[in-house]
């Protein structure tokens, strides 16, 4: 069994560590936990790692977040990895930052990383993990808010959110979706 696990995120050092990076944090945290590290190759920073029988290509896009449809169809394809078996880590403004919601597919909701992911792909019946970072910001500044640092006051729940997040890709691989959601969506 081969799973695609894309984190969402920006390259560059401006963009580490904020919201919109979270896929990145994720994808960076399921990795050293297997012990993988990362490479550059096309489209995006690789890794594959091996867990319980389970081969998980894991990538971060280098084409920005709105281009990141084309590393995971490249990805997706040059793997063999069936649209079912892809994996994103996301991050969602409707959701509070101390929450996560596991889907197994669905809307975009705005999100311009999957809203090109779904047009690339023809579908948006891949699994996602959304990643709440929160809404507190003024009306007009969303753009300035996804790209912000995290606060000091929500570092530890990220932190903790983060495992949960790295756990949540385990326990689909090892026990499905079903348990998964059932698992996080409280």
């Amino acid at each position: 069994m081969k799973y695609l696990i894309v984190g969402l995120g920006n390259i560059g050092a401006e963009y580490d560590f904020t919201r919109h990076n979270i896929g990145f944090d994720i994808a960076d945290a399921f990795v050293i936990k297997h012990g993988g590290k990362f490479n550059i190759d096309r489209l995006a920073m690789v890794s594959e790692v091996k867990w319980k029988g389970k081969t998980f290509v894991v990538i971060k896009p280098t084409t920005y977040m709105n281009l990141s449809g084309r590393a995971v169809k490249y990805w997706m394809q040059k793997e063999k990895i069936a649209v079912e078996n892809i994996i994103v880590l996301v991050d969602d403004l409707a959701i509070p930052i101390d929450k996560l919601r596991i889907r197994a597919g669905g809307s975009h909701a705005g999100h311009n990383g999957l809203k090109d992911i779904d047009a690339e792909l023809g579908t948006n019946q891949y699994k996602r993990i959304r990643f709440g970072i929160g809404n507190d910001y003024p009306r007009g500044r969303q753009a300035d808010f996804v790209l912000s640092k995290w606060k000091a006051d929500e570092l530890e729940t990220v932190k903790i959110k983060i495992l949960q997040a790295v756990e949540a890709i385990e326990t689909i691989a090892a026990a499905g979706l079903e348990k998964t959601m059932n698992t996080y969506n409280k």
